[in-house]
């Protein structure tokens, strides 16, 4: 990729060969060749511009669902956390809130503006443009139930706005849908930038405290203070991955470095000098094993990216 004609228009940082452990919160993984660093929106607008369209492409926030292979990640990473930061309550009532910006301070800035009905997102560890790939939730809320419109950035640096009706939305999954209402995958030549998020008027310090006890309830029962990437698996309709994985006795099972958290069993945890082959050996473990004693296949909620090594 040929940088040198278009950099002067460019405000923010390119690097080349990155360790993506630096990167993602399981502290494990391989290099991407190129990563960029976009200074705010219109940055990365003009960024888009300049690649190549076969460039591959891949968004990351705080890197909290992610695991890069460890032979690594071939294209350009682009960083959203520390770039896409805007977050403003509009006139209309709503918040306009762009991608980087964790979950835990939309909450708060919510409350703060005696909005209610955010607490939840302090409960996931990304950004909203995780969250909004993911239709990410805990506690019985999910991100999109209140998405009025999103804001998405194409591969020829346009910005395009879309309602929920152009997406096809479930647990834990977000497809675009076409003209006859057909679902297929989120475009690779587009990514989610920003979105306008409704929550009602209410009470904000008792907002405010229903966040301080949801983020006490995390440190108490998750292992907040290890490498991890949050909950690996979702939960099977009716079930809980964690009591499946527990009830299979794989809770401190541990290969390499990576170990099924004795904390909470749907969390893995890098316990020192784990690979990502580690950490993506013991999914494969924990599903086979659950999937031989109880029949139920447990889907990752977690991204796997990057280059298979070749054996031959």
């Amino acid at each position: 990729m040929n940088m040198s004609e278009p950099r002067h228009f460019l405000r923010g940082e390119m690097q080349e060969h990155v360790d993506m452990s630096r990167h993602v919160s399981w502290r494990a993984g391989g290099q991407v060749e190129r990563l960029y660093q976009a200074a705010d929106l219109a940055d990365l607008a003009v960024f888009m511009q300049t690649l190549p369209q076969n460039e591959p492409l891949t968004t990351v926030g705080l890197g909290s669902n992610l695991l890069v292979r460890d032979s690594g990640l071939r294209g350009t990473v682009l960083l959203t956390h520390g770039a896409l930061t805007e977050l403003r309550l509009e006139a209309d009532g709503t918040l306009y809130v762009q991608a980087g910006v964790p979950g835990a301070k939309l909450a708060r800035f919510a409350a703060m503006h005696n909005l209610i009905g955010a607490e939840f997102c302090a409960g996931i560890p990304g950004t909203v443009g995780g969250m909004l790939a993911m239709n990410a939730g805990c506690y019985g809320s999910e991100t999109w139930s209140h998405v009025v419109r999103v804001q998405v950035l194409t591969r020829s640096g346009e910005l395009v706005e879309r309602t929920p009706q152009d997406y096809a939305i479930a647990y834990r999954s977000v497809q675009r849908v076409d003209d006859d209402g057909e679902p297929f995958p989120l475009p690779t030549d587009e990514l989610f930038v920003g979105a306008w998020l409704r929550f009602e008027s209410g009470d904000g310090e008792a907002s405010r405290q229903a966040i301080k006890a949801l983020l006490e309830k995390r440190v108490a029962s998750q292992p907040i203070g290890t490498p991890n990437a949050g909950s690996v698996f979702r939960n099977p309709e009716g079930d809980y991955a964690a009591r499946l994985i527990e009830s299979c006795g794989l809770k401190g099972h541990q290969l390499g470095g990576a170990q099924v958290s004795p904390k909470h069993a749907n969390f893995i945890v890098n316990v020192g000098g784990a690979t990502a082959a580690d950490i993506e050996g013991l999914i494969e473990r924990v599903q086979a094993e659950v999937e031989a004693k109880t029949g139920i296949h447990l889907h990752p909620e977690v991204r796997i990216i990057g280059e298979h090594k070749n054996h031959g």
